[in-house]
């Protein structure tokens, strides 16, 4: 969470002239372990930070894109804490930065918010949904969740789904299936195939596309992907 790393990598990532699309995240700081000992208390493993610390690097960068948590759910040990008054108060902030936000959505709830919200205006009308599948203790990875997920979007939404470790490629070609963007990575999934370590991100972007081209379609290029999200190049 610290300014500084943040604006090192969005620098580097500029000057180097790449056209890739910068996606920076408001996740860090909702991170919840309970004391054993002590009601009330967080214990060892948490990080939780008010909205205002875990949006003001979007503030200061203005990157194209940033995500969103939309709701609160168990994650491993602790929980993620994200309840809709600290949602709104990072919405507003990302809102007020002109950033394009990726609704992270972890279960059928999270849903129902993004909708609330949009629906009184706190929300851009057109907004990015990523489904967050195989996460514990959210929603499962599977087809039928996927489905039922996309079911409870507004009709036109864009959306992207992934699933994590050994569900990310099988959550790729199902995302394509439904008529919907994809994808991976090392923080969602540390394996090329099973027992197979990706020695980048690069390998498994790789690996996608290949999937994505036997199913029919492709990627998209960064510039084409602005004029589908509605967004600007920075």
């Amino acid at each position: 969470m610290d300014l500084a790393l943040y604006r090192e990598v969005v620098d580097r990532v500029r000057d180097s002239g790449s056209p890739v699309i910068v996606n920076l995240t408001t996740g860090p700081g909702a991170r919840f372990v309970p004391s054993d000992t002590e009601a009330n208390l967080a214990g060892a493993g948490s990080n939780l930070r008010p909205p205002v610390e875990r949006v003001h690097h979007i503030l200061e960068l203005k990157p194209e894109i940033c995500s969103l948590d939309m709701g609160t759910l168990n994650f491993g040990k602790g929980a993620l804490i994200n309840v809709p008054a600290h949602v709104e108060a990072i919405a507003a902030e990302v809102r007020r930065a002109g950033v394009k936000p990726e609704l992270e959505v972890f279960d059928s709830g999270h849903v129902a918010l993004a909708i609330d919200m949009i629906r009184r205006g706190l929300l851009e009308p057109t907004p990015l949904f990523q489904m967050v599948l195989g996460v514990p203790w959210g929603a499962p990875a599977t087809p039928e969740i996927l489905a039922a997920m996309k079911s409870l979007l507004p009709v036109g939404s864009q959306w992207a789904a992934f699933g994590v470790s050994r569900s990310e490629f099988p959550m790729v070609a199902q995302s394509v299936l439904l008529g919907g963007h994809v994808r991976v990575g090392l923080e969602d999934n540390l394996y090329l195939e099973k027992g197979v370590l990706a020695p980048d991100n690069a390998s498994l972007v790789r690996k996608a596309s290949q999937l994505v081209e036997l199913l029919g379609t492709r990627l998209a290029t960064p510039d084409e992907a602005r004029l589908i999200l509605g967004i600007a190049k920075s």
